[in-house]
């Protein structure tokens, strides 16, 4: 059975509020959550904070020791092309460079803490007619990263980041899409199984910029990647979508904000997971927020979970804040449920065995989403990656 919530713009106030000591307080306006880069600004989160309470704490506490590591994660990419350039810049400039202050400790310290920030950078007018692909790779390093991405105006530009090996990292992304530029980013987390993995990517969408993000989440012990994004130009658009896989002793949270700062914007948000396994843990957390200035704003988002074994937990938190009746549409969704036992009855009566209609259940669940990363290598890969998974299911008896 399927728990299925849908918030309507008359309930939205209703998803703002959370019961302690028996006595429901609203939450303050998403908007009012500080920023800043000295990371003694947050103190220390204990995990009882709004933003850190479904988090594994203990995993993650050396991403909130300020301090130095002197260790790095190797990035390696193909020849640029003209009109786009990677450089090393340092902490004071990445800061200049940002299209805002992290959201919490674990950024603000990845942001002070890198061993220099990679700066790709995309002309004006540049039109890259073939994915740039980088690839992260640690080798047990304990390391914080930054990351600046600036597209030109009228530029137009895919980028790959895909993570792998072993590492315990802090990352802090910035994200500027100029005027009329479009941007493709697909962050790919195929960690190893010891990997503990805390990012946040905040992105700023000048007028008529088009973004289309796509998080992977497959690999790590622990995986927390939040991504905020404020449409601050008119007639900007956003398209978030999200696919994650956790099996046994896997942790993977994602936490979105879609900031509807200027007029006649667009966004969906768009995320499915699978899980599988008795320890299996998924957090999916999306917060909209449309000021009072963003008239004409259309935005919706979804969250989708499939459990596939016994013991797994998906939380799914949709919440939604509107200043302003002068829209197009607003709204949210969330369920998570098993197989439809009617769909597995029929495979099964047509001769389908029970791994290979799970196969097709779940290739089913994710297609669409796939569909939409936009670069044909990267989706054959990604439905390869799930058949995985699944080899690895053992009727739900996964005991780690």
């Amino acid at each position: 059975m399927s728990i299925t919530t849908d918030h309507s713009k008359a309930t939205a106030d209703a998803a703002h509020k959370h019961q302690y000591n028996g006595t429901t307080v609203p939450d303050k306006s998403r908007a009012d959550r500080l920023l800043s880069f000295d990371a003694d600004a947050f103190g220390m989160p204990t995990g009882r904070e709004e933003n850190w309470r479904f988090s594994p704490m203990r995993d993650i506490a050396a991403l909130l020791e300020d301090k130095e590591t002197g260790e790095h994660l190797e990035a390696s990419y193909p020849e640029l092309p003209q009109g786009v350039s990677i450089t090393t810049i340092d902490a004071e400039q990445f800061r200049e460079r940002a299209v805002r202050a992290p959201g919490d400790r674990a950024s603000a310290v990845a942001a002070a803490r890198a061993e220099g920030a990679m700066a790709l950078a995309v002309a004006p007018g540049t039109i890259v007619a073939e994915p740039i692909r980088i690839t992260v790779t640690g080798t047990g390093q304990s390391a914080r990263q930054a990351i600046s991405l600036d597209v030109g105006t009228s530029a137009e530009v895919t980028v790959i980041i895909e993570r792998k090996g072993s590492a315990v990292v802090g990352e802090f992304t910035s994200v500027h899409v100029a005027d009329n530029a479009s941007l493709n980013l697909v962050l790919i987390q195929d960690w190893d199984a010891d990997a503990i993995h805390v990012g946040e990517v905040v992105a700023k969408l000048d007028r008529d910029a088009r973004l289309r993000q796509s998080v992977v989440t497959l690999g790590g012990k622990v995986v927390r990647l939040n991504t905020s994004a404020a449409l601050a130009g008119e007639g900007a658009s956003v398209d978030l979508y999200g696919l994650y896989f956790a099996d046994s002793g896997q942790h993977q949270e994602h936490q979105l904000f879609v900031d509807h700062v200027a007029p006649r914007c667009r966004s969906r948000v768009t995320y499915k997971g699978a899980l599988a396994g008795k320890t299996a843990r998924t957090v999916w957390i999306g917060d909209v927020l449309i000021r009072a200035a963003a008239e004409g704003t259309d935005t919706y988002e979804l969250n989708r979970n499939l459990v596939l074994t016994d013991g797994a937990r998906a939380d799914s938190v949709p919440n939604l804040e509107i200043e302003t009746g002068e829209i197009e549409g607003a709204g949210h969704a969330s369920a998570t449920g098993r197989f439809d036992e009617e769909q597995m009855f029929y495979l099964r009566s047509r001769g389908i065995t029970e791994d290979a209609a799970r196969r097709l259940v779940v290739r089913g669940f994710f297609a669409d989403l796939v569909q939409q990363i936009g670069v044909p290598e990267v989706e054959k890969g990604l439905m390869r990656a799930i058949d995985q998974e699944l080899e690895q299911i053992t009727d739900g008896e996964d005991e780690s």
